[in-house]
This record gives structure tokens, sequence and C-alpha cells, in this order.
């Protein structure tokens, strides 16, 4: 099926086209060229015919009635008849005379072809017309001829009246024989039509493949390109219009190419400056965390008027502290150097310890079953719903509500237990600590496992009660460093958690989208895989445990 539709749009393409414009010219080339030779070759054999029989008739009918008296008989009129029928040119005669009695004499040689009856009437009077004698006009009576069609054959009627009295004679030639030669001359145009119009097909073939080769590789070349292989070159040869549009296009790619390396240049240098500078700042960093820390146990002791200063700095630090941490963390995802640590996950059971880590547990209501097990990296999962559940607490309102669920491919919502039972679920619960020991068993052992992921999506909602996102700040809220309300940026955070949150997700295969709610507050939707094994390649057991290192 693709095959045939691959087919049809390349019949439906420029090819085709010059192929049909090139037919359709040869075709009217030679039709108007086979019609007119056709015409002027059907005039001259008819012309060549009827001009020897009518001058053959004219002659023979003076030398047959030149001998024979005013008033002859009838059987002269036979004779007559008969040796003027006698020529090379086989054509019947009729002879009319009034014999010597007065009486109309009428001599055919052929009386099932010629008589005086099928002799058309307009000839008839053209011969019998008498026309007036002068200097431009010698004589009375003239020789006139028609063509008709006898049955399928065509014939040659001719007459005239002989001079001074004598008889009047008609003759009856066929023209079959000429309509055979035409016949054979139109098959033969026909033929030499057909012929061309392949000819031309074949012409417009070999060149529409000569003018479309160029096309088709400057085509190519400029798919390769937009896939980013932007040493793609096109080989030129000759000095027409095809080999200057190649031309261009290589230096095209070639502009392309230096000021992509350009570009890519300055963003790696941006990325490491980001990254030095992250690190670099880490050293500092960790001295004035330090330093916070001591200040903030010793607030108490402080003097009244030095505590909110105190109380500010260690704030500040600590804010500064973890945009130094997402700079580090947006630095590896740009860089491509951020990796899954993956490991046989508890859904319930990780949403409740993030929740309990960041004293989150009275102003979040959480809807998971246990035994909801998935492959994911759970520190990268941790970094997405404390994101999804701060941002709730701190835009939103109270309370926050976190719903888990998984998904299959039909869309329909499955709860843990509904395919294996309940008792298996809570086994597999049980058992999701002692999953990383196991791991390395082998695939026979992890697929006995009940505890052990399957497919489909494993869906997090996150939705808060308080007044929605504004509609033209949906679209932006994954944004780097975009903050909704500008006139409060020390407030609001640095805009990189939900950035963040979101390229954990992709690099699970996964995806987060924002949405409002009719009944009010807005609605955070996390979806990923089930397992993301495919996603980690090989390095899932290498990687485990180097977590703290990366």
């Amino acid at each position: 099926m693709l095959g045939r539709a691959s087919g049809l749009l390349r019949w439906t393409s420029l090819r085709l086209r010059l192929v049909v414009v090139f037919g359709l010219v040869a075709l009217t080339a030679a039709v108007s060229a086979s019609g007119i030779a056709y015409w002027l070759n059907r005039n001259t054999v008819l012309d060549r015919t009827q001009n020897a029989v009518l001058k053959d008739f004219r002659k023979s009918l003076e030398d047959s009635t030149r001998s024979l008296p005013l008033r002859p008989r009838c059987t002269e009129l036979q004779d007559a008849a008969r040796q003027i029928a006698g020529g090379p040119q086989n054509y019947a005669v009729l002879l009319i005379g009034v014999d010597r009695e007065g009486k109309d004499c009428a001599a055919t040689t052929d009386k099932d072809l010629l008589t005086l009856r099928s002799v058309p009437d307009a000839l008839r009077g053209a011969v019998n017309e008498v026309r007036p004698v002068d200097e431009s006009n010698p004589s009375a009576h003239h020789l006139y001829w028609q063509r008709k069609q006898v049955g399928d054959t065509p014939y040659l009627v001719a007459g005239a009246k002989v001079i001074g009295g004598g008889p009047t004679g008609y003759m009856m030639k066929s023209l079959a024989a000429e309509r055979q030669d035409l016949n054979s001359l139109a098959w033969s145009l026909g033929i030499a039509t057909a012929l061309a119009l392949v000819g031309s097909a074949l012409l417009a073939q070999a060149a529409a493949t000569t003018v479309l080769r160029p096309v088709q590789r400057l085509g190519h070349a400029a798919r390769q390109l937009g896939e980013g292989r932007l040493e793609t070159r096109l080989r030129v040869t000759g000095t027409d219009e095809l080999a200057d549009l190649s031309r261009t296009f290589n230096r095209t790619a070639e502009r392309l190419q230096q000021r992509v390396e350009e570009l890519s240049a300055r963003e790696a240098a941006s990325r490491r400056f980001v990254a030095d500078m992250s690190h670099e700042l880490r050293t500092p960093l960790t001295a004035i965390t330090a330093v916070s820390e001591v200040l903030e146990e010793e607030a108490d002791s402080l003097d009244p008027m030095i505590a909110p200063a105190v109380q500010l700095v260690v704030s500040e630090t600590r804010r500064l502290n973890d945009l130094v941490e997402n700079l580090m963390e947006v630095t590896r995802f740009d860089a491509g150097t951020a990796r899954l640590v993956l490991d046989d996950v508890d859904v319930a059971d990780q949403v409740t310890a993030c929740i309990d880590a960041r004293a989150w547990l009275d102003a979040v209501d959480l809807d998971a079953d246990r035994g909801i097990v998935a492959r994911l990296d759970p520190r990268r999962l941790d970094v997405i719903l404390a994101n999804l559940i701060g941002n709730a607490l701190k835009h939103g309102g109270s309370p926050v509500r976190v719903s888990v669920r998984t998904e299959h491919g039909d869309g329909g919502e499955q709860r843990p237990g509904d395919t294996t039972g309940e008792h298996e679920g809570g086994a597999a619960a049980a058992g999701a600590a002692e999953a990383p020991e196991s791991a390395a068993d082998g695939p026979t052992e992890r697929a006995e496992d009940t505890g052990r992921p399957g497919s489909g999506e494993l869906v997090i909602r996150v939705r808060d009660h308080g007044p929605g996102i504004p509609e033209e700040v949906l679209p932006h809220v994954f944004d780097r460093f975009y903050k909704a309300s500008a006139s409060r940026p020390r407030s609001e955070g640095s805009g990189l958690g939900l950035s963040i949150a979101l390229e954990n997700a992709h690099i699970h295969g996964g995806e987060i989208t924002a949405a409002n709610l009719p009944e009010g507050g807005a609605v955070f939707t996390l979806r990923l895989p089930m397992d993301a094994s495919r996603l980690a390649g090989g390095d899932d057991a290498a990687t485990r445990g180097t977590e703290d290192e990366r």
C-alpha cells in the first residue's frame, strides 16, 4: 500500500507533467503534420486520377463520335460506347442520341451501373446547358464532372455533349483503388503518429531524468541539511542554471555550517561559564551556609535589632544555594550529561517521603494506593514532586491534592490489584525495598516478581484550590526564569523549578501539562512510563548507587 502511494506521488510529480507536456506537443505536431500530408496527398491522388480519366474520356469521345452520322443508329452508338470504354482507364460509358426515326437512344456499357437515372440531375443540367460563345468562351458546351457514392464505393461521374449536334456522353469511373491507397496512407500516417508519440514520451523521460536528477539530488541534500548533516554538499558539474543552483546551495550550506558552529561554540562557552561559575560559587557558598546556620542557631541570643538582618541573610543564603544547584542541574540538561539512575519505586511511599521531608503533611491530601511500583529515578521523581507541590502551595491555595493513578494504552485507569489481586499487590509493596539486590539476577526473575513495574503510564495530578493560572501566563509556566509577577522578583523564587521538573520528566520519556479547572484552581499532570529502562539503556545497573557522585 505504501509503495503504491509513493508510486502515485512519483507519477503525479514534475516528471509526469513533463512527459505529458512533451506527449501533447508531439501528438499535436504529429496529428497536424499527418493531417496536412493526408490532405495534400489525397488531393494529389484524386486530381491526378481525375485529370487522367477526364482527358482520356474527352479524347476518346471526340475520336469515337467523329465518324458517326448526325443521327446514328442505336447499334452504332453501342459500338461507339464500347470503343470509348475499351481504353486503359476502365470506366463505364453512356451515350445518348437521337436516331434517324427521331427516337431517343441510350447506349451503355454497364446497365447495372450507368444509366441516365444514375447520372445526377445537376450534372445533366450542366452538360445540356448552352453557353454563349465569345472570345472568353469558344465552346457552347463543356465537360463537367462530379463525385458520388454508390453503396460503399466512390465514383467519378463526368459528361459532355459533342459539339456540332452529336450525342451526349457520360462516363462513370470507380475510385475504389484510390480510396484503398488513401486508406493505406492514413494507416501509415497513424502509425507514424503513434511512433512519434512513443518517441516523444521516451525523449521526455530522458529529458526529465536529465533535468530532475540534479533537482532530486538537491532535494535529498536539503533534507540531509534539515536533519542536521551540515557537511552535506552537492557535486557540481556543468555551467547551466542547475549547476549555478548547486553552487548556491553549497555556499549556503557552508555559511550555515559556519554560523551553526559559531552559535554552538558560543552556547558551549555559555554552558561552561555557567557550570564553572556554579562550581566556583559552591565553595564560598558552603562557608557562607555554615556561618548562616550558626547565626540561625544563635538568633535568640542576638540583639533584637540584628535578628531580622540575620534571618534575611539565612534565607537569602539558602535561596542562593538553591539557585546554584538549579543552575548546575540546568547545565547538565543542556550539555546532555544528565542520566537516569533507575530503581523500583513504590510511588505512594515516594510521594509520602517527599511531603514528609518538607513538612507538608498538614497542607497536602494524598490519594495514592500502595503497590503502584514503577521503575524510575527516585531522586529525579522527588525533584519533580517537590517543585509541583511546592509551586501549588506557594501560588495556589490549600489544601493541595495529589492523586496517583496508572493508565494503560486505551486510556483507562487502573488501580493496583485490578489484575493480580490485593494480596499480591501487598506482597509487591513489601518486597519493593529488596528489589535493587535482585535486579541483577536476570530477566526471568524480574518477570516473576509481582512487584515489578508493568506497561502503561504513571499519572500523578497535583491540584490546588487557588485562583488558577492567568491565561496569558499558562503557556509560559515551564519557561526558564519566567515569573508571573515581575514586580516581586525576590519572593517568587528563581523561576527554574518548573522547567527543571519538566526536564526531569522528559528524561524519563514523560510529560507535564498545566491547566485550570472549571471549578477553580490549577492542576499539573505528570505522566511517566511505568518502566523507563529503555531510556536508560545499558547503564542501568552500572549507574546504580552513583547518584551522589554525579
